[in-house]
């Protein structure tokens, strides 16, 4: 994934609601991920998804693009339909950029996906991958996300296929295991694999953190948001950080987690939400 942006309220309570809404199965029960259900790579890589395929995430990301714009984008893709070799390269170069500059990762996803199949480089199989994974926890279609999800999972394995010990595949590869498979604990010691040998790794410790208060274990997520914040002052991470010190019954430190958040955010909304739940605290 690609460096983040300072979170504003909209994204802030959608990201929630998704995050305890998510169905991370077996990080509750613990389930062994060696048993006859865990799932591979492999297996995940040849599953049939229901309604899914590039030209329906494609008409989708096509609704949320002005007319100006998706003329632009019809007027390469029609170009692509008869290039080849490294005009078509180019082509969908151009076509990724164009649906990078209307913040719609998943469509962009295909581009890059394309682009390393003519050109199979580390690089470009990790851009498909970031871009896979952008899809699927952005994607307003919620039946395209457990393909997008395949999707990114074939992609950071290409790219560990040309660079086993990339720490970056590694954590894309466990996130998306954690959210978007049967084996959720494959995914977890990959996170955990990378935090051994890189321990203040933002994205994993980040990840980590989310999918312990996914599974209750708030304690563990302060400890994971706590690394993040020690290497850079994010305010995702405090409010995160607010929301499990909030769960623990620890009123005094989620306040002061909030009002962090709240001064490196400098949001007008994420700012008044959140003196909305001071408010609610010091009741």
């Amino acid at each position: 994934m690609k460096t983040k942006q300072y979170i504003v309220i909209g994204s802030v309570v959608v990201l929630m609601g998704i995050l305890l809404s998510l169905d991370i199965k077996g990080l509750v029960k613990k389930e062994d991920a060696s048993g006859a259900e865990a799932e591979t790579a492999a297996t995940a890589e040849k599953k049939v998804v229901s309604g899914f395929s590039r030209e329906s995430v494609l008409a989708i990301a096509k609704q949320n693009v002005s007319p100006s714009l998706l003329t632009d984008i019809e007027k390469v893709e029609n170009s692509l339909k008869k290039a080849s070799g490294d005009e078509e390269v180019s082509l969908q170069e151009q076509l990724a950029k164009k649906w990078d500059d209307v913040n719609q990762p998943a469509a962009s996803a295909f581009a890059y996906e394309a682009i390393a199949e003519k050109k199979p480089t580390y690089q470009n199989w990790m851009k498909a991958g970031d871009r896979f994974t952008e899809g699927y926890q952005n994607f307003p279609d919620t039946t395209s996300v457990q393909g997008l999800t395949e999707k990114a999972i074939h992609a950071y394995n290409k790219a560990l296929e040309l660079n086993a010990e990339s720490l970056d595949a590694q954590t894309g590869l466990g996130i998306a295991y954690v959210t978007g498979t049967n084996n959720p604990m494959q995914g977890i010691q990959l996170l955990l694999k990378v935090v051994e040998k890189d321990p203040e790794n933002l994205k994993a410790n980040m990840s980590l953190g989310l999918f312990s208060m996914k599974s209750g274990q708030f304690g563990k997520a302060v400890d994971r948001f706590k690394t993040v914040v020690k290497v850079k002052k994010d305010p995702e991470a405090y409010f995160y950080m607010a929301t499990s010190y909030e769960n623990m019954g620890m009123k005094t430190a989620a306040v002061e987690a909030y009002e962090e958040a709240k001064r490196l955010a400098g949001d007008p909304g994420l700012s008044s939400f959140i003196d909305r739940k001071i408010k609610e605290l010091n009741n």
